[in-house]
């Protein structure tokens, strides 16, 4: 077994935020030898069951093993049907586990994203349930900072009780970005309620969610939700306004290592 290799592939997929009990597996699949081979891991967030099938392949011209995908399968609670989908891995840090699931739940997740060309820039990440690939994968579609969403604004828009602290602040913006659900306090007639609210780059607003996660309904609420259904997407706005990018069977960039992340907000 070529225990570098070994090495390297044990730290790849503990990076995508894999657990490290499938250490074991991945050096019997390597000691095997075959031409290719799947790792099965299974994860619950909250209610909800995740499978996830890792794929990897061994190179035509030496004994090195490649993580080239995983697929994700969600089965969520009280639904009739799971959701799949393939994230592909690129050199560099990827898309990882916990910010798939994120995407499947229709969330978005903010990346710096490595171009072809090599210049970095920061994009908002989402699935497109709308189109496929060839493969029949979801499309993956990209908000860059050209779009025009600030996160931030759109936060003081609000009279959000963890905005008043920095620190705090801090990590409900990057807990945000990540693609979480986060729990906050709003200021509602003199009365503080609790809310929880997720990012929604492609409207330039928040998703918010009342005690009992049924969505609110604001202005705002009404207008995205009767553009999706007369069928519109952020692709038919006007050019000048965003930037998207659809994945294709692979896709055309590669993340960055993310900073050090700091001490999270409470999530859903």
């Amino acid at each position: 077994m070529n225990q570098k290799n070994f090495d390297y592939l044990r730290e790849q997929i503990i990076a995508t935020g894999f657990s490290e009990t499938l250490e074991d597996k991945l050096k019997a699949a390597i000691q095997e030898g075959k031409a290719e081979f799947k790792l099965n891991h299974s994860i619950q967030y909250g209610r909800d069951n995740v499978g996830v099938e890792l794929n990897f392949t061994r190179s035509k011209q030496s004994d090195m093993y490649f993580f080239n995908s995983y697929r994700v399968s969600l089965e969520k609670a009280k639904a009739l049907e799971k959701l799949e989908q393939t994230f592909y891995i690129n050199k560099g840090d990827n898309i990882a586990l916990k910010e798939a699931y994120h995407l499947l739940n229709t969330r978005a997740v903010n990346k710096d994203l490595t171009t072809k060309e090599g210049q970095v820039a920061n994009a908002w990440v989402m699935i497109d349930f709308k189109e496929t690939t060839a493969s029949g994968n979801f499309k993956l579609k990209y908000f860059y900072e050209s779009y025009g969403y600030d996160l931030e604004k759109v936060l003081s828009a609000q009279p959000i009780r963890q905005l008043a602290d920095p620190e705090s602040k801090s990590n409900l913006i990057s807990a945000l970005k990540e693609g979480n659900r986060v729990p906050v306090t709003i200021q509602v007639d003199g009365v503080d309620k609790n809310y929880h609210i997720e990012a929604n780059p492609q409207f330039k607003t928040l998703n918010m969610y009342d005690e009992n996660m049924q969505r609110v309904i604001s202005r705002q609420s009404r207008t995205e939700k009767q553009s999706v259904e007369n069928g519109q997407s952020a692709k038919q706005e006007s050019s000048k306004e965003r930037q998207t990018v659809a994945d294709d069977d692979g896709p055309t960039v590669s993340q960055q290592p993310k900073a050090k992340r700091r001490k999270q907000a409470q999530t859903v």
